[in-house]
């Protein structure tokens, strides 16, 4: 079936498309300089702390280098999943069934930036998503040929959102939100594709919003991790363009 949004509302863990972007309550340059050490040493007590892990907890992390703003020194994204505090949770609560068919939905999802040139680590920026699903790392030019921006996908339920975000004053900012695709497993899907083009309006790359077939699965799987096959159509639904002034993305209504 497709997103529940009435219980995504009831958890307050609502989605929002092409809203826009909430940095984290901190900026990066809060975060005192990261001192001797491998930097894969630093960034796992970074995160236990700022995430308040602890030692006995199975949880996993990325990194995922990038040049991500104007400087020449290269950057990282760091994601990290929960999926263990997540289980024990819902096992310690009343309703853990509720919570098992709804997928474990909550902040056990998250980023965090390494800015390379400041050698500093941003707090943690909370995805709410399901955490059976890790979440998807890429990078684009779109807000420069310079550098690139950072794509995020994740999972609710048996659907798929991608995030845009762009550094900006040290901190990840998000520009743009869509489905990636919805119904997955069901008899009403719908499903997306994404084109980069040059700008019509400004310097910043245009998002084109494509129509997609998405191909079911033809057996029992796990609706909330398997990764349907998307084919791209010619069909444009949406083009998307950076307004200066509001700092996101916006298009003209049909």
């Amino acid at each position: 079936m497709k997103t529940d949004l009435l219980f995504i509302i009831a958890i307050s863990l609502v989605f929002s498309s092409c809203k826009e972007g909430k940095p984290a309550n901190d900026t990066v340059e809060d975060i005192p300089k990261i001192e001797k050490g491998s930097l894969e040493d630093i960034i796992e007590q970074h995160i236990e702390g700022n995430l308040k892990i602890q030692g006995t907890e199975d949880y996993s992390f990325k990194i995922y280098k990038e040049h991500l703003d104007g400087d020449d020194k290269m950057d990282a994204i760091i994601t990290v999943n929960r999926l263990q505090f997540a289980l024990d949770e819902a096992a310690k609560s009343d309703n853990s069934a509720k919570r098992a068919e709804f997928g474990f939905m909550g902040n056990h999802n998250y980023m965090f930036y390494y800015d390379g040139g400041l050698d500093k680590i941003s707090p943690q920026i909370a995805i709410p998503s399901t955490p059976q699903a890790e979440l998807k790392v890429s990078f684009e030019h779109v807000s420069s040929d310079a550098y690139k921006d950072i794509l995020i996908d994740f999972r609710v339920r048996n659907a798929s959102y991608k995030d845009f975000y762009t550094v900006s004053n040290h901190t990840p900012r998000r520009i743009f939100q869509w489905k990636n695709f919805d119904g997955l497993g069901s008899d009403v899907s719908e499903a997306f594709t994404f084109k980069i083009e040059e700008g019509a309006v400004g310097l910043q790359k245009d998002i084109l919003v494509m129509k997609a077939n998405i191909v079911q699965p033809t057996k029992k799987v796990d609706l909330f991790t398997f990764e349907p096959e998307l084919t791209e159509t010619n069909e444009l639904v949406h083009r998307f363009f950076y307004n200066d002034q509001m700092g996101k993305y916006v298009t003209l209504k049909k």
